[in-house]
């Protein structure tokens, strides 16, 4: 099989990628362990609570993979149970094929993780910060300055490094916490909710990071979010969990295909229900389409704006606040289970 770094590998959720990542070159698959294996993992805490029920998915070496969620919809939990700091109920999962229930310490030892809660000393300088994470796992002293030489600059902490991380803003801290995850040369990485609490401008630059590292760095990143842009933006692949299960897992790009090249959105006076019907028995609307409140969103995929236009106005729908454009993965969210990953969170 022809090799790929992350340099040569197509752009994310193509198809040609998500091909590469699976080890296809036209002669066969490869027979190389998954970075990541989860089988009917499952979490329940005390009281009966389930957080996780039964997931099932695996990332590709070279991969970035997506949990896409509002809070409490299980991705904590899950990221957790990989990082081996939540103990799961039943099912298993596996990080380069080391068990994290059987075999943690080995799971650890091929993975790092960043956690919405920071982790750095404060009062230490971020350079510190960055030479005793080395230290811990016991990387070499030379190997050690020449990776913590690169992740500086990688992560754009030049003019910064020798400040106590107190002094650091909320981004630079992030972005600190990252270099720190990476000094081991992890093969898995996973970043937890990596730009929550980040103002927009901070949350973009960040983006571009993470964008960057994935770029020169020949690893495997699973991160949880509930941003949609973070989601269409860096990852190759996307699970979307509500309420402790996947009910969706495939490219960004494939997700919102589902749902066509145009929706029209419209609030109703009426019934919104029966509004469905009508659209529906007309043609123009499919069985993806859906309401929520008053609220109708139509996938148009081959009918046009004005058909659905014209059978509005020929059953005699009362409509308000009519509009096209593009589906979302905000869309794709509603359309599975009935509620916005914003309102949800």
């Amino acid at each position: 099989m022809n090799q790929l770094n992350s340099q040569e590998l197509p752009e994310p959720g193509s198809p040609k990628r998500r091909a590469a990542l699976r080890g296809i070159d036209g002669l066969g698959e490869s027979t190389s362990t998954p970075a990541v294996e989860v089988s009917q993992l499952r979490k329940t805490y005390p009281g009966g609570v389930e957080a996780v029920k039964g997931i099932d998915f695996e990332v590709a070496p070279g991969e970035v993979f997506g949990l896409l969620g509002p809070n409490g919809a299980g991705k904590s939990t899950t990221i957790g149970m990989l990082t081996t700091t939540v103990l799961p109920s039943s099912g298993s999962a596996r990080l380069a094929g080391y068990d994290v229930a059987t075999q943690p310490l080995l799971a650890r030892g091929v993975s790092s993780v960043v956690f919405q809660d920071s982790v750095v000393d404060g009062p230490l300088s971020g350079r510190a910060n960055l030479e005793l994470h080395a230290r811990l796992w016991g990387v070499p002293a030379a190997q050690a300055a020449r990776r913590i030489g690169e992740l500086i600059e990688a992560v754009g902490l030049d003019e910064l490094i020798g400040r106590p991380v107190a002094s650091y803003s909320g981004g630079q801290r992030r972005r600190l916490e990252i270099a720190r995850a990476l000094a081991s040369r992890p093969r898995v990485l996973f970043l937890d909710e990596p730009t929550v609490g980040l103002d927009p401008r901070i949350r973009h630059e960040l983006l571009d990071v993470i964008a960057g590292l994935r770029a020169r760095e020949e690893m495997t990143i699973v991160l949880t979010t509930h941003y949609l842009d973070e989601a269409q933006r860096l990852c190759d692949r996307v699970a979307i969990i509500h309420q402790g299960t996947i009910v969706a897992l495939d490219s960004p790009a494939a997700l919102l295909a589902g749902l066509g090249r145009e929706i029209l959105e419209f609030r109703v006076s009426g019934s919104p229900e029966a509004a469905l019907a009508a659209l529906r028995e007309r043609g123009v609307a499919g069985t993806d389409a859906f309401a929520v409140g008053a609220r109708v969103t139509v996938p148009l995929h081959e009918h046009a704006s004005t058909e659905a236009l014209a059978a509005i106005n020929r059953d005699q729908v009362h409509v308000s606040e009519i509009a096209t454009r593009i589906p979302t993965l905000d869309d794709v969210y509603l359309h599975l289970t009935g509620e916005r990953i914003a309102s949800a969170a």
